[in-house]
């Protein structure tokens, strides 16, 4: 094992010449993302990190939103929610840690109900999980009975439970269309359902759920930043403003960018997303101009390595979901995946 002896104690990792060789690695791929006068305080960590997984045979799930010293320096998989917690399913760890928000742990916990999955901040929750509870669900059921219900895996486990169907941003045209009934409740983000609503003659019943992150784009946003960075491409996350839509080049989750990216291969591009993103992809697409509008996820930035650490040392915050709410929300999941491959948020 490679921890420090400080990691050992559960103290502070501290900064050794020993150290900076182990992670050398690391920080050759993250040179262009992470200042290197920062190493020294993200070293340590991973390197405590990458001991402390072994020791507890863990995988740490890394979203695309998180900070690059977590995302490349101790993440074993990384990507869109849904695929984070299909993929996790499928390994031989005992122990799951999410660098991520709360329904991401829970959707990996529902996915694998027989290892122990860590949460390293309970506070880092999302704004789209927020809006919308189970019992609202049950009074959309009772107002329009003929509908059946399309829930975006941004949401809760209980709010899951009382779903015929989940979805995510890549496939929700697609789930959408496979009821083939004339209406459906969307649930929970307004504007990923309006995206929907152009895509389809069905006709969709919306909740009004915002992302906190996505909501703050705007078109004249997107417009300046044409004027200011000729022949730019502009990607937009469908949970933004439709007006951002409508300006943007391509629209599509968090994968399908980076698929969009290694496809056109743009020489200057625009992420209309949670802008650490940028800063992920950007490592492997060195000839591609990132131009990063900010727009943080508080949420996300609540997890950070020593919680990481913490977390594996502790053995906390464990995230549990009730079997039988667990078992409803399984097959709202499992439903989506007849439907065809999801990709993720």
């Amino acid at each position: 094992m490679t921890t420090t002896p400080q990691a050992a104690m559960g103290g502070e990792p501290l900064w050794t010449p020993e150290v900076g060789r182990r992670t050398a690695d690391v920080l050759e791929r993250v040179r262009r993302v992470v200042p290197e006068m920062e190493w020294p305080v993200h070293a340590p960590y991973i390197d405590a990190i990458r001991g402390w997984k072994a020791k507890r045979n863990a995988v740490v799930l890394a979203h695309n939103y998180q900070a690059p010293e977590i995302f490349h320096g101790v993440a074993d998989i990384t990507g869109d929610s849904l695929a984070l917690a299909r993929k996790a399913a499928e390994t031989d760890a005992d122990v799951i840690v999410m660098a991520g928000v709360h329904f991401m742990a829970e959707t990996a916990k529902i996915l694998s109900p027989d290892k122990t999955v860590l949460m390293p901040d309970l506070e880092a929750g999302c704004s789209l999980a927020s809006s919308i509870t189970a019992a609202d669900v049950r009074l959309l059921r009772e107002r329009y009975p003929d509908a059946l219900v399309v829930t975006y895996v941004n949401t809760s486990a209980e709010v899951k439970a009382e779903s015929d169907v989940c979805c995510t941003s890549a496939n929700a045209v697609e789930v959408v269309e496979s009821l083939k009934v004339p209406r459906v409740i969307f649930l929970p983000d307004e504007y990923l359902g309006k995206y929907v609503a152009s895509q389809t003659k069905t006709e969709l019943v919306l909740w009004k759920g915002h992302c906190e992150v996505h909501e703050r784009f705007s078109g004249d946003e997107i417009r300046f930043f044409r004027r200011q960075h000729p022949g730019v491409t502009v990607l937009a996350h469908p949970e933004c403003p439709p007006d951002v839509l409508e300006a943007s080049d391509y629209v599509g989750s968090t994968a399908g960018m980076v698929q969009h990216i290694a496809a056109v291969r743009p020489s200057r591009v625009v992420l209309v997303t949670e802008c650490s993103m940028a800063d992920n992809v950007a490592v492997d697409f060195p000839k591609t101009e990132f131009i990063r509008p900010c727009n943080l996820c508080p949420h996300m930035k609540r997890i950070t390595l020593p919680k990481i650490l913490h977390s594996l040392q502790a053995l906390e915050h464990r995230v549990e979901v009730d079997p039988a709410t667990a078992e409803r929300a399984r097959r709202a999941v499992e439903r989506m995946l007849a439907v065809g491959r999801g990709a993720g948020r």
